[in-house]
């Protein structure tokens, strides 16, 4: 049974008190952005005036976005832990509308910055002190002149940025809040209720009838309502196709990466190696049809562990044991610095009724780099513990070295921090654990790692590609059709040996990513530039690892191809890509091996 939230021991909860020691500090903050926010209007009119203002303009900017920034990363945290909870979800709510209202307070900055002549910009950049610290913003700001509406358009955009995000919250609530998926009998006979958090585990059971069970049941839920997420999906997808419509771009693709001045070529490539390489993916699932002993695999077998080990129960104490021994290339101060993190209670470990599910690494510019976990005690919890703490570490190295303005970090350059420490781990498994077990094991760990991160997550920017080129050309995304187009993506990235279902098809409606649209792509881009990485660490010792630190110290200080090659990796080029269909196919050939 699922604990509640007040069942589970404080030193497993993530510590808030060191953000807010009370609501009214919270209340004092939110009253301070709307005041700073209000007063921002000053600088109307005014940006072009001379370099002073410019400067203080920015320096004010920075000031109300770093104070909101803390607000709603607060509510939001809190309303994660019980999303049940009335009090959080409208401080969570209130949050949201304060983003909106700082974001419509300081919108006349763009369009009018944009309006400075060039040569009087150039002059306020050379000779103004203190702006040089602003130049990549002015930069992407430059870069991006074409797509900026007019003073008031922009404003208008602003206010309207609540709504437009509506989607967003309307799935976030269902799904987490919500939704329920009734009760299943687990491998005892036991009927235990089933969950965002639980259902892996159920995946992962050796009794295929406990796995189709969960299987049905989660699908089920989503079919009941499959109508109702598909027109929240497709105005989702709408929003960004009107959007990039409105600002001027190609497409609604060439906006989301245009944030991160990354190529459409570099997603097409992406689309283009993997399924070039699927037969390395067609032949892992033969390979576990052959393991499992079945005649065809059902969407409900390809979860489940091809192995298992005597001992694969961890607790939380001995999973940041092993996390730190496996990061230990990384060297003394990172490890150094991950404990005193545990420590200071940087992460939420365990599920509780009401708590959002999965994972993640959250926290403001002053805050602590939070954890969010659902930790069930399994080996596999140790690999999400790293992740997240790599996220954190980033921000943690980030924050102490950038401003606030360049503090935060690209999802492009941010799942390769988390995935970096996935590979070490795993590398540091596969050296110290020599059985024929063992290595069967954590090789077939490391095949679902790139399995459900390069080859899921690249048929999800598939998905996503189509989905907004249907709603630009104005074909309707109707739940039958989002399915239909699912069912086929899913069938040709698994191949002849996976028998598809109508269920499968059903899975895009239950994956809260595509509610951010063209950002999943970067874990596979991210799981392939870490690899490399991680390669490089482990070949090149010290000096590799000590650029890599240094990579996790930039920030958002440039580009993010541009900061990956401090790290040694170009993205811009197919080689990591490449390279990383490499490495799956050898561990293909070394698991066949070992049968």
């Amino acid at each position: 049974m699922t604990k509640q939230r007040s069942e589970i021991a404080s030193k497993y909860k993530w510590n808030m008190r060191a953000m807010y020691k009370d609501q009214a500090e919270w209340e004092a903050d939110y009253a301070r952005a709307l005041t700073l926010a209000e007063d921002y209007g000053k600088f109307s009119g005014k940006l072009g005036q001379d370099a002073k203002t410019l400067l203080a303009a920015f320096k004010a900017a920075d000031a109300v976005w770093q104070v909101t920034e803390k607000v709603f990363v607060y509510a939001r945290m809190r309303r994660d832990e019980d999303n049940r909870v009335a009090k959080y979800q409208v401080l969570s709510d209130r949050a949201q509308a304060l983003i909106a209202k700082v974001g419509a307070a300081l919108s006349f900055f763009t369009p009018e910055f944009l309006a400075i002549p060039r040569k009087k910009l150039d002059e306020f950049m050379t000779t103004g002190k203190g702006l040089k610290q602003y130049a990549y913003t002015v930069q992407v700001l430059l870069r991006e002149k074409a797509h900026v509406l007019k003073k008031d358009q922009e404003h208008l955009m602003a206010q309207l940025g609540e709504v437009l995000g509506s989607t967003n919250e309307v799935f976030s609530m269902f799904n987490n809040a919500d939704l329920r998926f009734g009760n299943i009998k687990d491998e005892k006979g036991v009927s235990t209720e089933l969950t965002h958090g639980n259902y892996i585990r159920f995946m992962e059971s050796p009794n295929r009838f406990v796995r189709r069970s969960a299987y049905e049941k989660m699908y089920a839920a989503y079919g009941a309502h499959i109508n109702t997420l598909a027109v929240n999906y497709a105005y989702n997808t709408k929003v960004d196709v009107v959007t990039s419509r409105i600002r001027g771009y190609k497409s609604s693709l060439v906006r989301a990466l245009s944030a991160d001045n990354v190529p459409e070529s570099v997603y097409d490539n992406l689309i283009r190696i993997v399924n070039e390489n699927l037969g390395s993916l067609h032949r892992y699932m033969d390979l576990r049809r052959r393991i499992l002993k079945v005649g065809k695999l059902k969407m409900y077998d390809v979860y489940v562990p091809l192995y298992s080990l005597k001992k694969d129960k961890t607790d939380f104490s001995q999973a940041v044991k092993l996390m730190k021994q496996g990061l230990a290339p990384l060297g003394k101060e990172y490890i150094s610095r991950l404990s005193d993190g545990v420590k200071a209670g940087w992460i939420d470990v365990f599920e509780n009724v009401g708590k959002t599910s999965g994972a993640y690494s959250f926290g403001s510019y002053d805050s602590m780099p939070y954890v969010l976990m659902n930790f069930s005690g399994k080996l596999k919890d140790v690999f999400t513990l790293v992740h997240e703490m790599g996220h954190s570490m980033h921000a943690l190295y980030t924050r102490e070295t950038q401003p606030f303005r360049y503090g935060g970090h690209s999802i492009f350059t941010a799942e390769v921090a988390s995935t970096v420490n996935e590979s070490l781990l795993m590398h540091h498994l596969l050296e110290t654990r020599k059985s024929k077990a063992e290595q069967r094991y954590f090789i077939n760990l490391y095949l679902e790692e790139f399995r459900t991160t390069l080859f899921r997550q690249t048929m999800f920017a598939e998905f996503e590609r189509y989905t907004h080129a249907e709603a630009e050309a104005g074909v309707p995304l109707t739940a039958a059709a989002l399915s239909d187009a699912y069912g086929k993506l899913n069938a040709k990235y698994f191949g002849p040996c996976v028998e598809t279902d109508a269920q499968i098809s059903m899975e895009w409606a239950r994956i809260p990513h595509f509610y951010r649209a063209f950002y999943v792509y970067k874990y596979a881009t991210g799981y392939s530039a870490a690899t490399a990485i991680a390669d490089r660490i482990l070949t090149q010792g010290a000096p590799a690892a000590e650029k890599y630190i240094r990579f996790l110290k930039t920030g958002e200080s440039a580009d993010p191809i541009d900061l990956l090659q401090i790290a040694g990796v170009d993205m811009s080029r197919p080689e990591p890509v490449e390279n990383a269909m490499q490495v799956f196919s050898g561990l293909v050939d070394k698991l066949e091996q070992l049968i």
